[in-house]
């Protein structure tokens, strides 16, 4: 009995062992850009950091332009449903993978709100857009911040939607990240994907939502690019500041039950830095409002926000 017991641990230590060497084993080169450019709806383009992957539509629109720009580690699939919305009622609508994350390169370096913003402005540079309204969501509030406080006149408003980028941070002194926190994060992965359903209110709504996120974890260098980019928050208070004396339009979504970004952590900050906001609540959502309750969002993002 004792011996079939301990064949059933060895066998699944050795599953588990195959299980967690399948992940981070596709690197990022020059022949994965080259053999998956056509099996994707955007293009990519190279920048001063790495290849990064870009969608847009409508392209030629004289109605406006909306940047959507992602969080922390879901790639720019997760606006999707905003996206095609804004490029129906014939938005000039742009998303992209920031450096790190889907198919973007996964450069060696620090993974700083100035990286991506520097990022999303390079390319918006290349596609000759002067202007736009950008959505930043969760941590891409921050990447926001960031764009303005570097380029104020590219842009037109500003959208926080479950913004991270307002709460306090402790960055640590050590901003290296080593290969044995690489290594331990990596054998959270079994657990990474479908952990993020955490972030609906009503996650058997999204019971596929983890299936995508899955092919994430085969890239190599997603790991370090999560940890860089955590360890690499630091306060964006003078950012916000000046944000709120250029005269900027900003808006604060968040949905009524978040528990990724917890409203009454950060509200009193929030009104001290950004006293002139407009701000809602959309009702039965989460940390992904723009998907919970679509309806409502929708409504008012073009309806009160964005206007043609």
């Amino acid at each position: 009995m004792r011996f079939f017991q301990i064949f059933a641990i060895f066998l699944f230590i050795v599953s588990c062992t195959q299980f967690l060497t399948s992940y981070e084993k596709i690197e990022k080169n020059e022949i994965f850009f080259e053999n998956i450019a056509d099996k994707l709806p955007g293009n990519f383009v190279l920048l001063s950091e790495g290849m990064t992957y870009y969608e847009e539509i409508n392209s030629a629109s004289d109605v406006g332009t909306l940047i959507f720009v992602h969080g922390f580690s879901v790639p720019s699939y997760i606006w999707s449903p905003t996206y095609e919305s804004a490029a129906q009622k014939g938005y000039r609508v742009i998303r992209m993978d920031l450096y790190g994350r889907g198919y973007s390169a996964n450069p060696n370096v620090p993974y700083t709100d100035t990286l991506f913003a520097k990022q999303v402005l390079e390319l918006l540079d290349f596609l000759n857009v002067e202007q736009a309204n950008f959505l930043g969501l969760s941590n891409g509030g921050r990447v926001i911040s960031k764009i303005a406080f570097l380029n104020k006149d590219v842009v037109e408003r500003l959208i926080y939607v479950a913004s991270s980028g307002f709460q306090k941070k402790n960055s640590p002194r050590n901003k290296e990240v080593s290969q044995q926190e690489i290594d331990d994060y990596i054998e959270t992965y079994p657990l990474l994907a479908e952990s993020q359903r955490k972030d609906f209110k009503n996650p058997e709504q999204f019971p596929d939502w983890g299936d995508k996120y899955e092919k994430l974890l085969q890239y190599k260098g997603f790991a370090n690019a999560l940890l860089s980019t955590r360890k690499n928050h630091v306060l964006l208070d003078f950012e916000h500041e000046m944000i709120n004396e250029t005269g900027i339009p900003v808006y604060t979504i968040f949905g009524d039950s978040d528990p990724v970004v917890v409203y009454d952590t950060f509200r009193d900050r929030l009104s001290e830095l950004l006293p002139n906001r407009n701000e809602i609540f959309i009702s039965k959502s989460g940390h992904l409002p723009h998907m919970e309750n679509q309806n409502e969002f929708e409504a008012y993002l073009f309806e009160n926000i964005i206007k043609k």
